[in-house]
């Protein structure tokens, strides 16, 4: 009856009744000896996705080497965190703004520390602040009755500041780089938390890789003028701490068409491409990740298309964009480190296509590393 509890062998679909005991999957006997196998082969290597310490050190175990994606915008939704970024979004202006987002600043800092800790000494790539900022305010009239009451401010004027910030298509309206280049105080922000979680670490005798990229960049202007803010935010901050500057890198991700198609011109700046091939999938084909749901099985059934593309990459239409945008990038800096971080990064003939293209790295969630490693030594003895 509803309230009970059951259990769930996801190998055999086996129901048992009652709450069983279980316990964390580890990598051992002839599975340990299949994966040091492919490590003797593979040429690109796994990273993971991963927001927080716990998802990042069960990813290590499976054999990660490296966050390939952590969205800070998950690190958002929790407590006074949620309060004080939605102080920062409903704030008139920029002084209210940054008077919110030094609240934000040493939760981000404890949040960054949590996981660049987790994987000390391997690379932990950070992607600055991405959604629109609709998606964190109040909807609800509660909701916005106690942000009121918080900021001091009425009922109408929060009601109209989030009727303000509603777009006809979020999805390419105000987000990614956009934010941090119209409200450059959040691009300072983040930088800041992370930078100074790594001074921290670093005192503390460790070794902290962070990267920083920038999301949903189309123009080369875009990410430059984002990269000199982070860049001069970390200055600023070394020498306020007094310490000596340590290298760390800037990327981008390529998601839109665009990006992949001027990726000489990006790579001048751009230390590294990280491909988000959900949203870069979505505007190749024009179709709506949420809402393909719609039309999927009859396009399947009809034989339009063979595969759901967010599930399989489609290698000869956006497979062909990242295939391009290596080529052009590398033209530009040859040691252009790219990688993927969409769901397709766990999926066996997207990581072999991967490893074809000469990408350095696939990124999936913790669970599906070592499906992708070993993905990745097949691509490489079928590559060679």
């Amino acid at each position: 009856k509803e309230g009970d509890y059951i259990s769930i062998n996801g190998s055999t679909g086996q129901v048992f009744e009652g709450q069983i005991e279980t316990k964390a999957a580890e990598i051992s006997g002839d599975f340990a000896e299949l994966m040091d196998l492919c490590n003797k082969y593979t040429r690109l290597v796994v990273r993971t996705n991963a927001d927080t310490p716990h998802d990042a050190e069960v990813a290590r175990t499976f054999g990660a080497v490296g966050i390939g994606l952590c969205r800070t915008e998950h690190m958002f939704f929790e407590g006074e965190k949620i309060k004080a970024m939605r102080e920062m979004i409903l704030a008139e202006n920029k002084e209210g703004r940054e008077k919110a987002l030094a609240k934000l600043l040493p939760y981000q800092t404890k949040d960054f520390y949590g996981i660049l800790k987790a994987m000390d000494g391997l690379p932990v790539n950070i992607r600055l602040l991405d959604p629109p900022l609709h998606e964190f305010v109040p909807h609800d009239k509660k909701g916005q009755q106690e942000m009121a009451d918080a900021m001091g401010v009425t009922l109408e004027q929060i009601k109209a500041r989030v009727e303000s910030l509603s777009e006809n298509n979020p999805m390419l309206g105000h987000r990614g780089c956009r934010l941090g280049n119209t409200y450059p105080e959040i691009t300072e922000m983040q930088t800041k938390a992370i930078i100074g979680a790594a001074i921290q670490l670093r005192k503390e005798g460790m070794n902290p890789q962070p990267e920083i990229m920038v999301p949903l960049v189309g123009k080369h202007y875009e990410f430059e003028q984002q990269e000199e803010i982070i860049r001069a935010t970390a200055a600023k901050l070394f020498e306020e701490e007094g310490v000596k500057p340590f290298e760390f890198k800037v990327g981008t991700m390529i998601e839109i068409p665009r990006a992949a198609l001027t990726a000489d011109a990006v790579a001048a700046r751009a230390e590294y491409f990280s491909f988000g091939t959900n949203d870069l999938t979505q505007m190749t084909f024009g179709y709506s990740r949420d809402d393909i749901a719609s039309f999927l099985p009859v396009y399947l059934e009809k034989k339009i298309l063979k595969v759901d593309p967010f599930q399989v990459l489609d290698q000869k239409g956006v497979g062909q964009l990242i295939k391009m945008a290596v080529e052009k990038g590398r033209s530009v800096r040859p040691d252009l480190k790219c990688g993927i971080c969409g769901e397709h990064g766990g999926e066996p003939s997207s990581v072999k296509f991967c490893d074809k293209v000469g990408l350095n790295y696939v990124s999936c969630s913790p669970f599906r590393v070592p499906i992708a490693r070993l993905a990745a030594a097949q691509g490489a003895i079928e590559n060679c």
